[in-house]
């Protein structure tokens, strides 16, 4: 003889073994879209608010300590061969933790577009109009491991000098926080480097195609505490490399309108300049 539970007692019961069971590893996983590699590495993962009509719709984001990891300019330039190379192989040749583009570059295939210098080694000279110029290595402590001037609103010249390291790009976002890229019809797979709230460094990646101003609203929509960004590539040649924390990362564009209208592309293609990531104090 089947027996009738009272419904309002059926759902204070389902209620109390869901408590009691803890979440599952999958669970885990969409609460927590962060991967720890090291101690201020993190590696997310990120569904795009807005799905592409090409690609899995992902977004990629490495997290990192400025008091814990450096960044680092590397430059064919300033190697005995003038080889560009794939940011896996700078990351591999250089030591590096993680590798992504330093900024767009010139037909010589060696040159960047705007500023770009490190020390005594100077790859190009001369300012462009960008607004965006990323400083790191720092010769006083008295100014943030990384940042990203903004020259709307601030002074590269009283600033710049505090900084070894500056390359100039193109500005996503400004000091304020706005979206400063105007919408287009034109999409790519894109890399850029941010700031956030708490001054960590953040490289960015993803292989679907979308335009620049939709990818920066995402941006901005995602929970990275994004304030800053600068754009550093797009296209088949936009590219990130990590190897950490017993993983190994390799993520390469396709999609650009107008050139490569694919996403076949299944290679990093070599790049002449690229940030990378080192541990601090040779940890």
């Amino acid at each position: 003889m089947s027996r009738t539970v009272p419904l309002a007692a059926f759902a204070a019961l389902t209620l109390l073994l869901q408590a009691a069971v803890p979440p599952s590893a999958h669970q885990a996983a969409v609460q927590e879209p962060w991967r720890v590699l090291e101690a201020g590495l993190d590696l997310g993962d990120f569904r795009a608010p807005v799905a592409s009509d090409v690609g899995n719709s992902r977004i990629t984001v490495l997290r990192i300590d400025p008091s814990k990891f450096g960044l680092v300019l590397a430059n064919a330039s300033a190697m005995p061969d003038r080889r560009p190379r794939t940011a896996r192989e700078w990351a591999t040749g250089k030591g590096l933790l993680a590798a992504i583009n330093a900024s767009m570059y010139r037909a010589d295939h060696l040159t960047s577009v705007g500023l770009m210098k490190s020390g005594d080694r100077v790859n190009n000279p001369s300012l462009t109009r960008d607004n965006a110029v990323l400083a790191f290595d720092r010769v006083m402590d008295s100014v943030p491991p990384v940042q990203i001037i903004d020259r709307g609103c601030e002074d590269l010249e009283a600033i710049g000098p505090r900084y070894r390291t500056l390359v100039q790009s193109i500005r996503m976002i400004d000091c304020h926080g706005r979206n400063v890229w105007s919408q287009q019809p034109k999409k790519w797979s894109t890399a850029a480097i941010g700031l956030d709230e708490s001054g960590r460094a953040l490289f960015l990646f993803t292989r679907s195609p979308y335009s620049t101003h939709d990818f920066i609203d995402m941006l901005l929509r995602l929970p990275i505490d994004l304030v800053r960004a600068m754009y550093v590539e797009g296209g088949p040649e936009a590219q990130l490399f990590v190897k950490a924390g017993g993983i190994e990362v390799e993520k390469s564009g396709s999609f650009e309108t107008g050139f490569f209208e694919s996403d076949a592309n299944d290679r990093s293609w070599p790049v002449p300049n690229v940030v990378g990531v080192t541990r601090l104090g040779g940890r």
